[in-house]
């Protein structure tokens, strides 16, 4: 369940909802008791690739310079 904190909380304890998120505990930061943002941990992007296999090349895809 995520922890729910007041603006000013999350400003003054910052370290430690940092350490909180890292370990990965989700915490929604409110202001004025209305839920603005939720703060999760960071998970770096996967980079899409090809699958042994499944892409084939095809002649039509060859490069060919301009004007010749």
């Amino acid at each position: 369940m995520s922890e729910i904190i007041n603006i000013q909380t999350a400003k003054t304890h910052l370290s430690r909802l940092v350490e909180k998120v890292a370990a990965g505990e989700e915490v929604i930061i409110a202001k004025a008791g209305k839920p603005m943002v939720r703060v999760i941990p960071y998970q770096p992007a996967r980079k899409p690739r090809a699958s042994p296999g499944k892409v084939k090349k095809s002649r039509q895809f060859r490069f060919r310079p301009a004007g010749g």
